[in-house]
């Protein structure tokens, strides 16, 4: 079975604390917690305190989000990085999100590029010293300033793939930016989200479209899946939903529970076929 994961920003109304108790309700494996939800990251508890908690429930803290704009002008904000770092190891999370900027038009691939292997050489000694991993998710849309997961991949590639960087893929920004290769070797989280809404194109696509994945899944999400897992990825597929009709929902665990049943069923009928 596919193990699953809650990201905070699916349900920002809840607090760390009620996130682990829905995931456990749900039976997922762990918890994304956020520092952009417009109050404090644990929601001011102490991170050693949530490290409790979470043992409590059974789930595990799979990483904190997010360093915003790790690659831009890095240097001028690693003590973003070291606060964030040191929450993880304080709470028990292996990992950080590093997220890239958004430009206000195109960013050519070369300047792409060079921004993102400025930015890693500054991340990789302060990540090994923590031992402690930057996720580095790839963004989408057409002005991302990290736009392709190619991009990234040979970066590390020229970094001789050091462990303290891995990659998300999200299903979202995969379809956005075109597709292409998955590297499930390199994919330590899949955020999953569907888009039913029929009316804007994919290059019109915009996180609040961003809905619990079913059947009317627009983005191709179930065959994600299907080829990650065939390429040999086993880790956790953590809901990232961030449309405002799921965020104001006063309980969203029965809606969490039948997109989880879906999926699984999507793909128990590859497996079954297999056999």
């Amino acid at each position: 079975m596919l193990p699953f994961g809650l990201n905070h920003m699916t349900v920002p109304r809840a607090s760390a604390r009620a996130l682990l108790s829905v995931a456990e309700s749900l039976g997922c494996v762990g918890v994304e917690l956020r520092n952009d939800l417009g109050r404090p990251l644990f929601d001011g508890d102490p991170a050693a305190d949530l490290a409790a908690t979470a043992a409590v429930h059974g789930q595990e803290i799979l990483g904190l989000a997010e360093f915003k704009a790790f690659n831009e002008v890095p240097e001028d904000k690693l003590d973003q990085a070291e606060a964030l770092i040191s929450a993880a190891v304080n709470c028990g999370a292996k990992c950080v999100a590093l997220i890239p900027a958004m430009a206000k038009g195109r960013v050519d691939r070369g300047d792409q590029r060079s921004a993102l292997r400025q930015a890693l050489a500054l991340l990789q000694p302060i990540l090994e010293n923590r031992a402690i991993q930057g996720l580095i998710e790839p963004l989408g849309f057409a002005n991302s300033s990290l736009r392709f997961k190619e991009d990234l991949v040979a970066a590390l590639d020229e970094m001789q793939r050091p462990d303290c960087f891995a990659l998300i893929h999200d299903t979202f920004h995969h379809t956005l930016a075109g597709g292409g290769p998955l590297y499930a070797d390199l994919t330590a989280i899949v955020h999953i989200s569907g888009v039913t809404n029929p009316a804007p194109g994919v290059g019109q696509m915009r996180d609040a479209d961003r809905v619990l994945l079913d059947a009317r899944d627009r983005l191709g999400t179930i065959a994600q899946l299907r080829s990650l897992r065939a390429a040999g990825y086993t880790g956790p597929a953590s809901f990232e939903a961030f449309a405002p009709e799921i965020h104001e929902m006063n309980d969203p665990t029965a809606a969490l529970a039948g997109s989880i049943a879906f999926i699984t069923s999507q793909l128990a009928e590859v497996s079954a076929g297999a056999a």
